[in-house]
């Protein structure tokens, strides 16, 4: 029996993690997300991973949400605990040290998009649709969709794409602010790697040090999270990457960093 999710190594720095249900539209069944969460455990410590990709197998979908057809077989007890262990992974995914990259081709509705927001950054492929489409279900998104989204948009979008369960194309998604970036299908791979390489060409320690800055800092005050970069910021300045990257400036050349 095949993996329900993959991962790999696709160039020195950069890892592939592909959720491996094209047949269902890459729903997130329990064993998938029991896969998933094994596989988030066992790349979140590797130092030579700098930047990740997070995609579906297929042409289909990303990520269709929730598994439907298993949930028939649930009672509300199951429901409601698997929906929590969505946003469990959506929550270690959004907690990952390195910068995650969701490549979002074919469909990604409800714990799909879910799962693309708790991503660093979104790239979707231009015949792709997303949506937080629960409403039309008689629910509402219960995996991180009302919080990530406001956050990530303003409330007045969020509500309107939620309230009204719309789908939003890629267009749409990209105006809206859901998508940062968008490509053709057939170049949507080397659109996603070029974004990723040009994140792992960077200094490692100085990428993490400034995602977790961000993330830590958002919701706080500006006095608060001027303090929080201040502290991240010195964390860069006894490393041997910040010496490498004054003297490759000096020298007129690429750095070469080690993530030491």
């Amino acid at each position: 029996m095949s993996k329900t999710v993959t991962f790999e190594m696709i160039d020195s720095h950069i890892g592939m993690l592909k959720l491996n249900r094209p047949e269902a539209a890459n729903a997130l069944s329990k064993e998938m997300l029991k896969e998933f969460l094994q596989t988030l455990e066992e790349v979140k410590n590797r130092s030579d991973i700098r930047c990740l990709i997070l995609t579906g197998e297929g042409e289909k979908a990303f990520c269709a949400g929730a598994d439907l057809k298993e949930r028939k077989g649930m009672n509300d007890r199951e429901v409601i605990q698997t929906v929590q262990q969505i946003g469990d992974v959506v929550k270690k995914v959004e907690a990952l040290p390195f910068p995650v990259v969701a490549m979002i081709q074919g469909v990604a509705f409800g714990g799909g998009l879910e799962l693309a927001l708790g991503c660093d950054f979104r790239v979707m492929s231009t015949d792709a649709k997303v949506g937080l489409t629960e409403t039309s279900l008689g629910i509402i998104p219960g995996a991180g969709g009302t919080q990530r989204l406001s956050r990530l948009i303003g409330a007045g979008k969020a509500k309107w794409m939620i309230l009204s369960a719309k789908r939003l194309n890629a267009q749409e998604s990209y105006h809206y602010g859901v998508t940062e970036f968008i490509s053709e299908p057939e170049g949507l791979y080397e659109r996603t790697l070029q974004i990723a390489k040009q994140i792992s060409q960077n200094g490692p320690i100085a990428v993490r040090l400034a995602k977790q800055a961000i993330d830590q800092g958002i919701e706080l005050s500006l006095e608060q999270g001027l303090n929080i970069e201040h502290t991240f910021y010195k964390k860069t300045i006894g490393t041997k990457d910040r010496l490498e990257g004054l003297q490759a400036f000096q020298e007129k050349r690429s750095p070469v960093y080690k993530g030491e």
